[in-house]
């Protein structure tokens, strides 16, 4: 009876240290591969899909629909590989969805998609407050975490903790941007006299040019001292506010004169809340392709860090931490491994 072999077992049995050698160096590229693969919650999706805004103060829907929406819609059509074109027309804002097949190129739909809106700019009305704004829908534009600051510090300090904590997030290599919601924004109001204007012979445009052109730094070229040439800069940004009411307009007229000028802040466009207590959240937007679980890590040794050096009465909250149910999977992968080795 002739003997039956299988050449692979053979050579496997025959050549056991060079079996042993090329699983180690196996084992080695899996781990390199897995250090290596960005650790995301669900796979990132890039698909074409774009969102194509205009602002035209003062235009009824109708009328929205008839000078801005259709010519620009008219244009969009004429591409190549669109799927679904989708708008809607409220007051004084008009807003189209572009949503592309799945094989087409990202950046040459966004050509495409701004070539059609230009051709379309000729038949929109001329007093557009700005061009039509096109905008690229990301899924990486999801935050992958929330912070919240709240405490018996107020609005205005939450606000400074904000902006110091957003600086600091902003600089790690995994994070594209942080945004701030909830937060009141300083706003210097000039509330002019209409009638004391007119009594003094100015305008608005007037008094605007006089605020812009004291409010400005100047480079002034440069002066050779100790044989060395440094620059001159003259700096005339305000600094308080009664820079700005002593602004100078005209011989005995001062700004202050005619207006008042109150340091404020600006109506909130936005709200944030947790618990029932107004905060002021940060949200976090990650690089696409970056390390999520990295990126979290980093992000929780700022705040501890951050938490040190700021007042006792500043709570900080996390939520929404997207990197949870990714170290999950990563935790079940792993004993699946195992389990695989065992049996």
């Amino acid at each position: 009876m002739k003997e039956r072999k299988f050449k692979l077992t053979n050579f496997a049995v025959d050549n056991v240290k060079t079996v042993y050698f090329f699983t180690v160096i196996l084992i080695f590229m899996g781990m390199s591969a897995y250090r290596s693969t960005p650790k995301e919650m669900a796979p990132e999706i890039v698909f074409p899909y774009f969102a194509v805004t205009t602002i035209y103060p003062g235009t009824s829907p109708a009328d929205m629909e008839n000078l801005v929406t259709r010519p620009i819609e008219k244009q969009l059509k004429g591409i190549n590989g669109i799927k679904h074109i989708n708008s809607n027309s409220i007051q004084d804002f008009s807003m189209i969805f572009v949503e592309f097949e799945t094989n087409v190129d990202n950046n040459e739909a966004y050509q495409d998609v701004k070539e059609a809106v230009d051709k379309a700019k000729s038949e929109l009305p001329a007093n557009l407050l700005a061009a039509p704004d096109i905008m690229k829908i990301e899924m990486s534009e999801f935050p992958i975490l929330n912070i919240n600051l709240s405490g018996d510090l107020g609005l205005v300090k939450l606000k400074e903790y904000a902006d110091n904590l957003q600086d600091e997030i902003e600089g790690l290599e995994e994070i594209t941007r942080v945004d701030i919601v909830g937060a009141l924004n300083r706003e210097i109001q000039i509330n002019i006299d209409l009638y004391k204007m007119q009594a003094t012979g100015l305008s608005f445009t007037q008094i605007e040019n006089s605020i812009v052109m004291e409010n400005m730094t100047i480079s002034s070229g440069q002066i050779e001292i100790g044989g060395m040439r440094r620059t001159i800069r003259i700096v005339g940004e305000f600094e308080t506010v009664d820079e700005i009411k002593n602004i100078f307009l005209k011989p005995g007229i001062y700004l202050k004169d005619i207006a008042e000028v109150v340091d404020d802040y600006a109506d909130r466009e936005s709200y944030a809340r947790l618990g029932g207590q107004d905060v002021v959240t940060l949200n976090v937007i990650k690089k696409g392709g970056k390390n999520l679980i990295i990126a979290v890590d980093k992000i929780n040794v700022l705040l501890e860090e951050f938490k040190k050096k700021s007042s006792d009465n500043l709570i900080v909250t996390p939520t929404g931490d997207q990197s949870t149910m990714t170290r999950n999977n990563i935790s079940n992968l792993f004993n699946t491994i195992i389990l695989g080795f065992q049996w």
